[in-house]
Parts: structure tokens; C-alpha cells; sequence
């Protein structure tokens, strides 16, 4: 007998399975080509290890006020490398506990956004007549409106906390997400694996669910990594406002506070330029990862890289 003969035969949910991992071990040796991509994910990987080892590195009763007791605004020093806030706090603590609070609502914030685009783009590329119409309206309404004004008005209304920060974001970051989706479904409903579907009598919802989405699904998790630095962004700027929760340290807290000091002109650049790196070395990361991404998923994009 021969060994084709005598080896199990895979059910059609495991041919998947093996072809779906198959895929997955492909895409990941492509990235790893992308030197920027590496990058980018190497930065990332540094700044989430010091989010969870927050507890480890720094104790939180660094961040009670009312149990500070180093130097007000004190430069760095070999007790605090980073020196010491207008309380007196360890600017260093606030940084590392700062990290969970920034990725937190970057990647929840992200999450929504993700689960309303996707949803929306979905159903207004696949479905015609005037469900498909409604949706696309809603979504070219909401990019109409300025993101930001339209974040500090919920922001206000909402009032602040962590949870009403990551509703904004979110709800208010969706509507790029819905055109990329409805733009790859446009083109997708069209092929004949989907026509031969519906001519065999599949429903939409099960053309969309077993057919449409896993399609679509490389795009959206490259999406997803260039939303969550819009996110982060976007907690920064409405902390920095004053919008974020007050109970909380974040990278744009610590920005918001460094500037009603007046760190800028009384020369404590040790308070505002460590968040500030900060964001920018993790939005950017972000960028690059989705950037490699993109080429990975894409394969035009890497015909013509």
C-alpha cells in the first residue's frame, strides 16, 4: 500500500485550516523582508513589554500625589532619571504607567472603529438598491464633518472618563475604514467563485460571511494597525485638551500638565519631551508595521515594489 493510500483523510475544515496557517507562514516570511516593517514591530514589542511589566518596574503608589515626596521639578538625576514632575513624582513612573493607559484606548478605540467600518463597508458594498445607498451616505456624512471638533463635542457631552475616550475614538474613526472595505467588496461580488455561489442558491448573508469577508480580512487587519496610531493620536490631542480622565495618567496627561507648568519656557524639558518621543516612536511603529502590511496583502503593491 502506498502511503496516499494509508495516510487520513483531512476533512474540509482542516484543508482550510492547513491552508489558512499555509498562508499566514507566507505572509510573515514576506514581512520579515521588510527592514522598516521589522523595525517598527521591534519598537512596539519594547514599548507593550514595559506596559505589562509596568507593575514590576514601578510601583504604582509613584503615581498619588499625595504620596510624593522627591524634588518639584527636579532635572535628572541617578534617583530619577527622568526627574520629577510639579508634584514632585518620578517622571519615569508616569511614563510607564502612562503606556498602558495610551495603548489601551488606542487599541480598544481601534477595535470599535474596526468592528462599525467593517460592518458598514460590508453592507453597503454588497447590498444594493437603498440599503446600500443609506450606509454609503452615512459614511461620506461622517467624513464630511471634522474629526476633531466632532471629538471634543462628544468628549464634552460624553464627559470625562477612560470608557467615554475610547467611545469617542472609536465611533469617530471609522468612516476610512467602511470606504476601504466597500471599495475591495465592490470588486470582490463581482468574481465568479461569488456568482457561482448565488447561483447555486447561497443567501447574501452567507455569500458575505463565507465568501466576501474572508477576503477582506488581510486588508482589514492591515488597517488595523494604521488605525491604532490615529488612536493614539487622538487620545494624546483630547488628553492634551483636557478632555481625557483626569483619574488617569497617559502620555498626553503628562503633555496637558507639562504645559499648565510652563515646562516649555522654565527650560523642564525632562517633562515634555519624554511623552512626546513616546508618541511619536509608537504612532510611527504603527505606521511602519501597517505600511509592510499593506505590501504584504497587497499583491500589486509588491509587484511594484
Amino acid at each position: 500500500m502506498t502511503a496516499e493510500a494509508t495516510a487520513p483523510r483531512l476533512s474540509p475544515r482542516q484543508l482550510a485550516r492547513r491552508r489558512r496557517v499555509a498562508s499566514w507562514k507566507r505572509g510573515w516570511a514576506r514581512f520579515r523582508t521588510h527592514r522598516s516593517g521589522m523595525v517598527g514591530l521591534a519598537v512596539l514589542v519594547v514599548f507593550v513589554c514595559i506596559a505589562l511589566a509596568a507593575p514590576l518596574l514601578a510601583d504604582s503608589s509613584g503615581l498619588d500625589v499625595t504620596q510624593a515626596n522627591g524634588p518639584i521639578l527636579a532635572p535628572p538625576s541617578a534617583d530619577y532619571l527622568l526627574g520629577t514632575d510639579e508634584n514632585g513624582r518620578s517622571v519615569l513612573t508616569l511614563l510607564m504607567w502612562g503606556s498602558r493607559i495610551s495603548l489601551l484606548v488606542g487599541l480598544m478605540a481601534t477595535l470599535i472603529s474596526m468592528v462599525i467600518g467593517t460592518l458598514i463597508g460590508l453592507v453597503s458594498g454588497f447590498f444594493g438598491g437603498w440599503v446600500g445607498r443609506i450606509f454609503f451616505r452615512l459614511t461620506e456624512w461622517f467624513l464630511v464633518i471634522p474629526y476633531l471638533p466632532l471629538a471634543i463635542a462628544l468628549a464634552t457631552v460624553l464627559g470625562r472618563s477612560l470608557v467615554n475616550i475610547i467611545i469617542v475614538i472609536g465611533v469617530t474613526s471609522w468612516p476610512g475604514t467602511a470606504l476601504l472595505i466597500r471599495s475591495q467588496v465592490l470588486s470582490i461580488r463581482e468574481r465568479a467563485y461569488v456568482e457561482r455561489a448565488q447561483a447555486i442558491g447561497a443567501g447574501r448573508w452567507h455569500q458575505m460571511g463565507r465568501h466576501v469577508l474572508p477576503n477582506v480580512m488581510p486588508m482589514i487587519f492591515a488597517n488595523t494597525t494604521l488605525t491604532v496610531a490615529g488612536a493614539i493620536l487622538a487620545e494624546t490631542t483630547l488628553s492634551f485638551l483636557g478632555l481625557g480622565d483626569p483619574t488617569r495618567t497617559s502620555w498626553g496627561s503628562m503633555l496637558e500638565s507639562a504645559f499648565d507648568v510652563g515646562a516649555i519656557t522654565t527650560g523642564c524639558w525632562w517633562y515634555i519631551v519624554p511623552p512626546g518621543v513616546c508618541v511619536v516612536l509608537v504612532v510611527l511603529a504603527f505606521t511602519l508595521i501597517g505600511q509592510a502590511l499593506e505590501e504584504v496583502f497587497n499583491p500589486r503593491l509588491r509587484t511594484h515594489s
